[in-house]
C-alpha cells in the first residue's frame, strides 16, 4: 500500500494552486500517463470523472469523486476502478513567498501484481507526477508569479513508504 505526503512551498498564490488541481478536464495535457479525462459532472465544489491511465502496457480506467473546498483544500474520493482504495488530498496555505501545498495520497490496488508493480516504481512515478504539476504551474502563471523576485522558491520535504 502505497502511502506519501509532501509538503512543497511554491511561489503561487494558494488560489492559482487550486485552480490548476481543480481544472482536471486539463490532466491529459500535462500529466504523465493520463491519456484522457470524461468529465461526467462539474460544480464549484465538486468534480465527478473517469481518468484513463496507462502505463508500461496496461491500461487502467478511475473514477473519482473531487471535492472542492476554494481555495484551501480538494479530496478526492475513489469511486470505481483498479484500486481496493484511493485516498488523495491537496491543501494549499499562503506562505511568505507564495503557498506551501500538503499533498498525501494513499491507496491499494485489487491486484496483486499491480500492487507490486506499483511499489517499484512509486517513489519515481509521484516525483514525476508532482513535478508535473510545477511546471504546468511556471507554464501557467510564470516562474515566480506570487513573489514577483524571479527567485523561483520551490522547496521540499517528503516521505513516503510502501507499505
Amino acid at each position: 500500500m502505497p502511502r506519501h505526503n509532501e509538503t512543497r512551498r511554491l511561489p503561487y498564490t494558494p488560489e492559482q494552486m487550486f485552480d490548476l488541481v481543480a481544472d482536471v478536464a486539463r490532466y491529459p495535457e500535462f500529466l504523465p500517463w493520463v491519456s484522457a479525462i470524461r468529465v461526467r459532472s462539474n460544480t464549484d465544489t465538486q468534480v465527478v470523472a473517469d481518468m484513463i491511465v496507462g502505463f508500461k502496457g496496461l491500461r487502467e480506467t478511475f473514477t473519482s469523486k473531487v471535492d472542492k473546498d476554494r481555495p484551501n483544500r480538494i479530496h478526492v474520493e475513489y469511486l470505481d476502478g483498479p484500486l481496493k482504495y484511493l485516498r488523495n488530498d491537496w491543501i494549499f496555505r499562503p506562505d511568505a513567498n507564495g503557498c506551501a501545498v500538503d499533498f498525501t495520497v494513499d491507496f491499494a490496488f485489487k491486484n496483486r501484481v499491480f500492487e507490486m508493480l506499483a511499489g517499484q516504481v512509486f517513489g519515481s512515478a509521484l516525483r514525476k507526477m508532482i513535478g508535473a504539476f510545477e511546471d504546468r504551474a511556471a507554464v501557467l502563471y510564470g516562474a515566480a508569479s506570487a513573489s514577483g523576485s524571479g527567485s523561483g522558491g520551490i522547496s521540499s520535504s517528503s516521505a513516503h513508504s510502501a507499505a
